[in-house]
């Protein structure tokens, strides 16, 4: 079953949602954040837990690029559809059009610096949009640098590298915002068949 689907109910708990490692659901038709020096990874993960185009919208000056051989171990680079604008206005613009058209079950938007309460109730709100358009609720990530902080997201999640050793990758996944659930940190490594799976919880006195 296609996890965007929309449904009639009204309900939180029956909105349709994409599973983060299979095991963290988060909500379609809102704006997710994720920051932290894996925050590009993550989104890949969360790629790989839906299907068809994903819109990659990242600014044209900046000299982040991704790597396709490294998406290639998360997702198929192949569904990727970059957008790259000239000016930092027409980043959030340009995801805000997509998430109205709900074409596609995700959108990345790599950001320079976290938004504020507006320009993330208007994702929320196109996002909104594109599902009674479509059927089909489409999910927002923000991708910021840092700590985050955009207003107003529905979660915001960091991702850091935590690798045990030079052949063996593995990270510390942190939820620092949820509006359903509370704070925590788990532990994420490559499973037998090379997908990233939650390894366990971390306690709050290990250090990240």
């Amino acid at each position: 079953m296609d996890p965007t689907r929309l449904t009639r109910a009204s309900h939180r708990q029956d909105r349709p949602s994409v599973p983060l490692l299979g095991r963290f659901p988060l909500a379609a038709g809102r704006a997710h954040e994720a920051c932290g020096p894996a925050r590009r990874r993550l989104a890949l993960w969360l790629m790989a837990a839906t299907k068809g185009p994903v819109m990659w919208i990242r600014p044209a000056w900046h000299p982040d690029r991704l790597h396709m051989a490294g998406v290639r171990v998360e997702a198929d680079p192949g569904r990727l559809i970059f957008v790259e604008p000239v000016r930092a206005e027409d980043l959030l613009w340009s995801a805000e059009e997509a998430l109205r058209a709900g074409v596609v079950p995700l959108v990345v938007a790599d950001l320079t610096d976290p938004p504020g309460l507006t320009p993330v109730r208007r994702l929320h709100l196109a996002a909104e949009a594109g599902a009674e358009r479509t059927g089909r609720a489409p999910l927002a990530l923000l991708l910021a640098p840092g700590d985050g902080g955009a207003a107003g997201v529905e979660t915001r999640w960091r991702l850091d590298p935590a690798h045990e050793s030079p052949e063996t990758e593995g990270w510390r996944l942190a939820r620092l915002r949820a509006r359903e659930a509370p704070p925590g940190a788990w532990r994420v490594r490559r499973g037998r068949t090379g997908a990233p799976e939650v390894a366990g919880q971390v306690r709050e006195a290990e250090p990240a």
